[in-house]
């Protein structure tokens, strides 16, 4: 069946999709920025804050290692839904969602029962402070306890973003993050008189949201999607789970795992590498990170709207639309990237400031800011693209994509060290990660655009 919208409708169905997505990803960083503020207001025994900063990136960074490696669970399901969707089989979407959400418990139960090791391997590779190592360890052990709920959501989102639902999804992200925001005020500093739990207080609130959110996700599936889910047979389930029948949804993701894989050492590496450079320069990176990620919260509403609906023309066999949606979400994308040029340019000391009161970090944090001003448009290509792709269920093309992303972002930092810069100290050092990082996003942006014919439209043709 083909979908022929105009181009005003089709606009206008883009920002049913996104704007949803926008406003519930505009607290995602309000939950960074309330972590990392959190850390930066508690004081240690020599008065400053960066420790508990660092704490807090290291901790993170922990567990990034964990969850980024299942994100192929979101990215997954959803490009799958939505081409379903597209096909008009409410069936098939519903066998979609079993199959996720039954890998999600498994390897939930896999990183709990082993999270002593894995949290101990993890730590190998952080060469950060002796006190920066032992509250990114509290971090990891009052979090870790929330992998259920977080990996299980991100079947619960995938899904929603294919069944174009952006509903759901936004009500699924706001009531977790403006929960962690609450519950990591409350749990750090108290309330009416109880003194509250400090440093350990922040992750504990994460773990309130992370299950919070899950149990209104279960919810909204029940109520909504009753009928979609009665469509599947208690047999139908049964056969679902049946190792022979998981084999094929888990050959397809293997290239997304690859993507994860590589992505998650592109993150992981930036921490290390910054955690070398001292409490004050790993709090700065920590912080140029949070601002970095800032449009990406934007333009990712963009993001899933062009997985939604490319995978729901791809599912029709619709390549008219496809060409569209592609046009059009990509208008909307570069737009945010020239906003936040300007909002860096104007805003960039100030919102360093909202992070920390350390007079050190914030002086240190303005020297950084001229990268802010030229990764959104890189960024918002790289991420626009990534949505396309995943609702094509292009994989094969993300994988190379990030592997060639993270070739470029550690041979910039390997090259710059084997020709001297191993020896050299201060505020260079982060030039350089904050130049291989924006490397990553080069290589990103060049591969996904070449690929976009043979990868792409080749899949209605």
């Amino acid at each position: 069946m083909k979908h022929i919208l105009t181009d005003r409708a089709l606009n206008r169905e883009i920002l049913r999709l996104s704007v949803p997505s926008i406003l519930a990803n505009l607290t995602v960083p309000l939950v960074g920025m309330v972590d990392t503020a959190l850390a930066g207001h508690l004081q240690d025994d020599g008065g400053g804050s960066a420790v508990f900063i660092g704490g807090i990136s290291v901790g993170a960074m922990l567990l990034n290692l964990l969850y980024w490696n299942f994100f192929f669970l979101r990215t997954g399901t959803g490009g799958l839904t939505a081409q379903a969707y597209g096909r008009e089989s409410p069936k098939e979407c519903a066998e979609i969602f079993i199959r996720g959400i039954a890998l999600a418990a498994a390897l939930s139960a896999f990183v709990l029962i082993f999270q002593r090791p894995l949290s101990k391997l993890g730590m190998l590779l952080v060469s950060s402070t002796p006190k920066v190592s032992e509250l990114a360890l509290r971090y990891f052990c009052v979090r870790i306890w929330a992998v259920p709920a977080t990996v299980g959501l991100m079947v619960f989102r995938g899904w929603f973003v294919g069944m174009q639902d952006s509903m759901s999804s936004m009500w699924t992200d706001l009531i977790v993050n403006v929960t962690n925001i609450a519950a990591s005020v409350l749990l750090t500093f108290g309330v009416a008189g109880w003194e509250g739990l400090g440093f350990d207080g922040i992750a504990a609130g994460t773990l309130v949201a992370q299950y919070t959110g899950l149990l209104w996700a279960i919810l909204v599936c029940t109520i909504k999607y009753r009928s979609t889910f009665e469509s599947v047979t208690r047999d139908d389930a049964r056969e679902l789970l049946k190792p022979g029948s998981l084999l094929p949804f888990l050959k397809m993701n293997g290239h997304l795992l690859g993507r994860s894989l590589c992505f998650t050492a592109i993150y992981m590496g930036y921490t290390i590498i910054a955690s070398g450079f001292g409490d004050v320069l790993l709090a700065c990176s920590s912080i140029m990170m949070q601002l970095l990620m800032i449009f990406s919260y934007f333009t990712d509403g963009f993001a899933y709207a062009g997985e939604a609906l490319a995978g729901r023309f791809i599912g029709a066999r619709d390549p008219l639309m496809l060409k569209r949606t592609v046009r059009y979400v990509f208008i909307w994308s570069m737009s945010i990237a020239v906003l936040f040029i300007g909002i860096y340019a104007l805003t960039g000391r100030p919102m360093i400031q909202l992070f920390t009161s350390d007079g050190n970090v914030v002086e240190a944090g303005t020297r950084f800011l001229p990268w802010l001003m030229i990764m959104p448009p890189l960024g918002c290509a790289a991420f626009t693209w990534d949505g396309i792709y995943l609702g094509a269920t292009a994989a094969s093309s993300l994988f190379q994509s990030m592997a060639l992303a993270m070739l470029g972002f550690f041979g910039v930092w390997f090259a710059w060290s084997w020709a001297g810069g191993a020896s050299q100290t201060g505020d260079i050092c982060l030039h350089v990660l904050l130049a291989a990082y924006f490397a990553h996003l080069v290589a990103r942006t060049i591969w996904l655009s070449l690929r976009y014919r043979r990868a792409i439209l080749s899949c209605v043709s």
